[in-house]
């Protein structure tokens, strides 16, 4: 069965739903009974102090770590019972993740990078590179399509690394401090390439920040405290970007 076919969980309405989870790393415990559903199309905030586990919460979600107990589910997977075969296609295919510092591969070019995951699940390499061609063009990058990363921009590079990992349609793409390294227009121009993106094509985002400037384009906002999720805000739709693109 494709992943593309499959069903959220039971019961949740959640495209992922993710119920108690722990980890730790050595006596440093991340997570302490976490739960949260990310919804199909939706924009979710997860905010909290360095150190509260937003990062291993995404990982755990995004199937890149495996909770040391507790569950998450994508369509009715439950992620920690797949092989990392089956994790890897999911991340090649359904998952698009974004880091801090974009995390572009340093000898590739722009184009390349954007590229590289429709490479590794069998596109031919004439349409990879037309597809990879557009994306940079919605994102405004188009003209840095030769360039390696050590030639961009800051926010150059984070809005290539948004092509990437948007340019395989991914159902949920997971973003983690994404403008944290950027100054603050470069970081509102990253945001709202990102949001008007996912409204476009009905991706979810989970998006990890600190910054209340930041969460303020989602949706819904959640707060991690201590590893564990708490009840946050549900504001106007997408308010911030609303307002530029208005």
């Amino acid at each position: 069965m494709s992943t593309r076919d499959v069903q959220p969980p039971s019961g949740t309405g959640a495209l992922i739903s993710a119920r108690g989870l722990k980890k730790s790393y050595g006596r440093n415990e991340a997570l302490r009974g976490a739960s949260l559903d990310l919804h199909e199309g939706e924009i979710l905030a997860v905010s909290g102090a360095s150190g509260s586990g937003k990062s291993t919460l995404l990982h755990c979600l995004a199937g890149i770590v495996r909770p040391d107990e507790g569950a998450v589910s994508y369509g009715g997977e439950q992620l920690g019972g797949l092989s990392e075969a089956r994790l890897g296609e999911l991340r090649r295919r359904d998952f698009g993740v974004v880091f801090q510092f974009g995390q572009l591969i340093p000898e590739l070019s722009a184009l390349d990078n954007v590229a590289l995951p429709l490479l590794l699940g069998g596109t031919r390499r004439s349409e990879a590179n037309q597809r990879a061609g557009e994306w940079l063009e919605r994102f405004g990058v188009r003209g840095q399509a030769e360039l390696r990363p050590g030639g961009m921009s800051g926010g150059q590079s984070q809005r290539v690394a948004l092509a990437r990992a948007l340019v395989t349609e991914p159902r949920a793409v997971f973003a983690d401090e994404p403008t944290g390294a950027l100054d603050s227009l470069a970081g509102e121009q990253v945001m709202t390439a990102l949001v008007h993106t996912a409204r476009e094509s009905g991706t979810a985002v989970l998006l990890i920040t600190h910054d209340a400037q930041i969460a303020a384009y989602a949706d819904r906002e959640v707060g991690l405290r201590d590893g564990v999720v708490h009840s946050g805000s549900a504001g106007p739709v997408g308010r911030k970007a609303a307002r530029r693109e208005g």
